[in-house]
């Protein structure tokens, strides 16, 4: 059996395929065989080494929360799936309900639990959950991080409603999943971005209102113009300290900003003076609970929504594949295939 595994020095570089026994799924547990697996820029992070949840991450890991197969054998105790159910993998194994601890938030596939990028690998019964028909694996290995943070964002925390606006920064695999889901929600989008050429497939894809950041570094300026002078109701943040600021400017009195990224890097602190001034909300959010999952599978279902794969790889190449994630390469989502 065959599973991608990353070492110290780490590094993409050190991204290679060993082989290891095949194992065995106890009391409780399902045997999957992996079909596809998607990157995200948590992945990125964790092969060169800078990312850790719980203990700190020695040795040899096995990366990637994200992916989809099919049960091949089942332990004792399972009730939830039976061999020969296609599945996709959960971003955490025990967050199935209800609100986010410690121990859920420590339950996370590729850190500290090893990850789906494997032949065969064993999760949790509360870890896998079944998906719609329509999707492709390559599909569905796309949905537990990228587009349950999306979800979640709109429709869990910030509990938007048709005919408002969000802004989506970027076009990685989670803003065009909540450009999607906004869209079909009814609710106004901006998508900003440095390439026109990414903000065209945006405009095809149904947003409302593009706004290339390289041309217009001060972009709160065009959203407020975009609505009025109101401002948003809602931003995705993906650059963290980076555009906060503009993200600050553009948010509406009351309004929502979801941190779930930190590719800008670092920048200058909030002053909370200014979200005391416009009462906006900033919350920090990873990911979702099996719960979300599931309500968001039936939605995409109900919309027939097809996730965005924009370029897919040999699990054997998976050096590549991170070095395509690097480079910013990506509209949607990255996908590494695993055949035979």
């Amino acid at each position: 059996m065959r599973a991608i595994q990353v070492s110290e020095p780490w590094g993409v570089d050190r991204g290679e395929v060993g082989e290891r026994p095949e194992p065995k799924p106890g009391h409780g547990q399902v045997l999957v065989r992996m079909k596809a697996v998607s990157l995200n820029y948590r992945d990125l992070l964790m092969v060169g080494g800078v990312y850790s949840r719980g203990p700190a991450m020695a040795g040899t890991i096995t990366p990637f929360s994200d992916g989809c197969g099919v049960v091949e054998a089942v332990g004792e105790g399972v009730t939830r799936v039976k061999p020969g159910d296609r599945v996709s993998t959960l971003f955490f194994q025990n967050w199935t309900s209800g609100r986010a601890t410690v121990e859920k938030l420590t339950s996370a596939l590729g850190s500290p639990i090893p990850g789906a990028g494997a032949e065969l690998q064993v999760f949790s019964q509360e870890g896998v959950s079944k998906v719609p028909d329509f999707l492709t694996d390559e599909e569905v290995a796309t949905l537990p991080c990228a587009a349950l943070t999306a979800w979640r964002g709109l429709f869990e925390d910030a509990r938007l409603e048709p005919g408002d606006t969000v802004v989506l920064q970027g076009t990685g695999g989670v803003s065009i999943f909540g450009l999607q889901f906004a869209h079909a929600a009814g609710l106004r989008t901006i998508v900003t971005s440095s390439s026109d050429a990414k903000l065209e497939r945006a405009r095809l894809l149904g947003a409302d209102h593009l706004v290339n950041y390289r041309a217009t570094p001060e972009w709160s300026r065009p959203v407020r113009e975009a609505t009025g002078g109101v401002g948003a109701d809602f931003i995705m943040e993906v650059g963290g300290a980076g555009t906060i600021h503009q993200s600050l400017r553009a948010v509406r009195i009351g309004g929502h900003i979801a941190i779930i990224g930190v590719v800008a890097g670092a920048g200058e602190g909030v002053n909370p003076g200014v979200l005391i001034g416009n009462n906006a909300k900033l919350q920090g959010l990873s990911v979702g609970s099996r719960e979300m999952f599931e309500a968001m599978c039936r939605a995409i279902a109900l919309h027939g929504i097809r996730p965005v794969v924009d370029k897919v790889f040999p699990f054997t190449e998976v050096r590549e594949a991170f070095r395509a994630m690097q480079a910013g390469e990506h509209f949607g989502k990255i996908v590494l295939t695993f055949g035979g």
